[in-house]
């Protein structure tokens, strides 16, 4: 074990923390966002109603939303690839 592996494992456990905390608020968001627009879809269908499927307010934010979550989850994969190689290298 040398120093590469621990700064490996430092720099991914970084990372790691890093990608989760950007990723768990909007992805939250984007559940609560995406839950309320089924709610309301299933309300329209049982009046009768025909929904508009055009872009809302909403659905540009729940993109936006998956869009950060999404980049938050990419630099905690990052982190877990520097982890393993840390225990990879020799």
């Amino acid at each position: 074990m040398g120093a590469v592996n621990l700064l490996l494992w430092a720099g991914g456990i970084v990372l790691i923390v890093i990608g989760y905390r950007r990723a768990r608020g909007p992805w939250s968001r984007y559940q609560a966002l995406k839950a309320q627009d089924e709610n309301i879809a299933r309300y329209e269908s049982w009046r009768g109603g025909v929904r508009d499927d055009g872009k809302t307010g909403a659905s540009v934010a729940m993109e936006l939303l998956r869009r950060q979550a999404r980049t938050g989850g990419a630099i905690a994969i990052g982190g877990f690839v520097l982890v393993f190689l840390g225990f990879l290298i020799r």
